[in-house]
């Protein structure tokens, strides 16, 4: 009778330790915008305000939200890769 109840209970918990593995997301590349360096960061502005019209409009967006420095930065690149 004790063997049903010690394998019964093993089964159990058996079911309980087995889960599906939990992948971890990426940060998405706006979010990784924040972490970069000034360098990096100028290189993908140089390149942005090459359109200028479409830079110039992200630009008065981001103001308009009252954003600046590093919290602007993932903003503008959402903004110039949309």
């Amino acid at each position: 009778m004790s063997i049903r109840y010690v394998i019964s209970a093993a089964v159990i918990a058996g079911m309980f330790t087995v889960t599906a593995p939990v992948q971890a997301q990426a940060p998405s590349t706006a979010e990784q915008v924040k972490t970069w360096s000034q360098k990096k960061w100028n290189q993908a502005r140089f390149e942005f305000a090459k359109d200028k019209a479409k830079w110039s409009s992200c630009r008065q967006q981001s103001k308009g939200k009252k954003l600046s420095g590093r919290a602007s930065w993932s903003f503008l690149y959402d903004c110039m890769k949309s």
